[in-house]
C-alpha cells in the first residue's frame, strides 16, 4: 500500500472514530499517524490486524459501556480512548511496522507486530468482557479477593477473555497473509496475548501508581481527581508508571514473547 494512500485512510478512519465518540481529538490525531504508517507501510496484512484490534474493542467498550460503568470509577480513563492510550496500544505497532519496512527479509517483525495486537487486543477483551465473571476477581500475586475492575485483579472467565481475544488477532492474520505458517501465527499470536495480559495484571498488581480516593474511601486508577472529584492520594506503585506505560508494557511483552515464539517455531518444527 502507497504510503500517502496508508496516510489518507488513517486520517479516514481516525476522523471516523473521532465522530463516533471512540476517540477524543488527540486520541484521533495519533490514531491518523500510527494507522497511517500502518496501512502505508505494512499493506494489508498489517491494516487488518490493526484494524481487527481496534474495531472489536472499542466495539465492546460501546456494547458494555453501562455495564462496566459500575466499575469505571477504577479506571484511569473513559472508553474514550486519547493519544496516550493510542500510542500505548498501537505505538509500538507502528514503530514494528517501520522495522518491517525497513528489514524486508526478515519476518520476526511481523510475528512481533501480531504478538504485540494479539496483547493490546486479549488485554482489551478481558477488561469488557471480565465484568461478567461470575465469581469475584482474585489479585494476581497473593489470590487475594478484590473489588470487580481493581488492577491487578484476574479471573477465569477474564483469561478466557485473553485467549479469545488474542485468538482472534491470529485468525485475521491468517486470513490476510497467506505466506506465513497458520500455525505459527496463531502460537505467535496466543502466546504474545498470555504473556502480555500476565505482564499487565502483574505490574498492576505491584508497580502501578494506585490512588485512593477519601471521599469515596476506594483505590483507583484517576489522579489528580476521582469521578466525584475529590483529590486522590497515592497509595502505591510508582507515579510516573500510569496505565498507559502498563498498557505499553503489555504490548512489548507480547511482542517480544511472539517473536521468541516464533524463533523457538522455526527451530524445533
Amino acid at each position: 500500500m502507497n504510503i500517502a494512500v496508508g496516510f489518507i485512510l488513517g486520517v479516514l478512519i481516525a476522523a471516523l472514530a473521532w465522530r463516533a465518540g471512540s476517540l477524543n481529538r488527540s486520541g484521533a490525531l495519533a490514531a491518523a499517524v500510527t494507522g497511517g504508517l500502518t496501512f502505508g507501510l505494512g499493506g494489508i496484512p498489517a491494516a487488518a490486524v490493526l484494524l481487527a484490534f481496534f474495531i472489536s474493542s472499542s466495539g465492546l467498550s460501546r456494547l458494555f459501556a453501562r455495564r462496566k460503568a459500575t466499575v469505571g470509577e477504577k479506571y484511569a480513563k473513559g472508553s474514550q480512548r486519547d493519544w496516550g492510550q493510542v500510542l500505548a496500544n498501537g505505538g509500538l505497532g507502528a514503530l514494528l511496522v517501520v522495522v518491517q519496512a525497513l528489514l524486508p527479509g526478515q519476518s520476526w517483525p511481523w510475528f512481533a507486530f501480531v504478538g504485540a495486537m494479539a496483547a493490546v487486543n486479549a488485554d482489551t477483551w478481558a477488561t469488557e468482557l471480565g465484568v461478567f465473571s461470575p465469581s469475584p476477581p482474585r489479585l494476581i500475586t497473593s489470590g487475594k479477593t478484590v473489588e470487580r475492575g481493581t488492577s491487578g485483579g484476574i479471573t477465569v472467565l477474564g483469561y478466557a477473555a485473553i485467549l479469545g481475544g488474542a485468538a482472534f488477532i491470529g485468525l485475521i492474520a491468517i486470513l490476510f497473509d497467506r505466506g506465513s505458517s497458520p500455525a505459527a501465527l496463531v502460537v505467535a499470536a496466543v502466546v504474545g496475548g498470555l504473556v502480555g495480559s500476565t505482564v499487565d495484571s502483574l505490574l498492576g498488581a505491584t508497580l502501578q501508581a494506585i490512588y485512593y480516593c477519601p471521599a469515596c474511601r476506594k483505590e483507583t486508577e484517576r489522579h489528580p481527581h476521582h469521578t466525584c472529584g475529590t483529590q486522590t492520594i497515592q497509595q502505591r506503585g510508582y507515579g510516573w508508571l500510569n496505565n498507559d506505560w502498563v498498557n505499553f508494557a503489555c504490548s512489548l511483552a507480547g511482542a517480544a514473547s511472539a517473536a521468541a515464539a516464533w524463533t523457538a517455531w522455526t527451530a524445533f518444527v
